[in-house]
């Protein structure tokens, strides 16, 4: 039986319970940590959730364990079927995706997201781009923001490199303001926008403003640890509590989906030593 878990399968645990049952949801590319808690939620809690691969677009594929590249065939292995990326997208424009998941170089207080550059007058850093997920943004019913770089390194200048900041660069994907102030509704789009942001050092929501708000904090983090990487005041739940915690059979499930340990890949070294007690059933 296992009695610890590490950051990633607590943070694949959160991500999960973001998914309801009867959910259809799509997952991006490229991160194991998304891809395992879609698997996770559907072996679970949501037995009737309905998601599209990101890399094949296969609809409810039976995952016979995590391969180290995403964009590999076997992760469609028992799919029931394939889509196209334009019935993707028409999904979300008809109303018919519940959630994505989103995540960027920087995530502003907002749940905004940038993936596209660094700098705002002068480019210092070209990044992939957003994929389309900018009109998915803007339709899915919610999304679901996740980092695992919260903590921000120092940089040359003795200044951290915040992942969390006041205001993006560059606005790839859209969470509840514009950079004019202008909200989702104004600017006359479907979707509610992110209700949930996760980092390595805490659980976010959204209060009434569409200001990201500080809500569950893992065991071993301090609130002023949190303050020191986030580019913003924080704002606090009126009751802040500790980080939800995976049970033992959840864990146990995640290590069977993931015997090479591929999502340890996408966190930060320092975080993979990082251990805590299962929660209880």
């Amino acid at each position: 039986m296992n009695k610890t878990c590490s950051v990633g399968e607590v943070m694949i645990f959160n991500l999960a319970s973001t998914v309801g049952n009867g959910d259809l949801v799509f997952h991006g590319f490229g991160s194991p940590l998304v891809q395992l808690a879609l698997h996770l939620a559907k072996r679970t809690h949501a037995p009737e959730l309905v998601f599209v691969a990101g890399a094949t677009y296969g609809l409810n594929p039976e995952l016979t364990f995590l391969t180290p590249t995403s964009n590999d065939w076997a992760l469609d292995r028992g799919a029931e079927c394939a889509i196209d990326i334009e019935e993707l997208f028409d999904l979300a424009a008809s109303g018919r995706m519940s959630r994505m998941f989103l995540s960027g170089l920087q995530i502003d207080r907002w749940g905004n997201a940038n993936v596209t550059r660094l700098g705002e007058d002068r480019l210092r850093l070209k990044l992939p781009g957003g994929g389309g997920g900018c009109n998915l943004s803007c339709d899915a019913d919610n999304f679901t923001l996740w980092t695992p770089a919260h903590r921000g390194p120092v940089g040359k200048d003795g200044k951290r490199m915040l992942r969390l900041v006041e205001q993006c660069d560059f606005v790839t994907t859209l969470g509840h303001k514009a950079v004019d102030g202008r909200s989702r509704r104004e600017l006359g789009h479907r979707g509610a926008g992110p209700d949930t942001l996760l980092t390595e050092l805490g659980l976010f929501d959204f209060d009434s403003d569409g200001h990201a708000r500080l809500r569950a904090v893992f065991p071993d983090t301090e609130l002023q640890d949190i303050e020191a990487n986030t580019g913003f005041p924080l704002r606090l739940a009126e009751r802040l509590e500790p980080m939800p915690l995976p049970d033992a059979e959840s864990v146990a499930l995640i290590r069977r989906l993931d015997p090479l340990g591929v999502h340890r890949k996408e966190l930060r070294a320092a975080d993979l030593e990082r251990r805590f007690s299962v929660a209880s059933l």
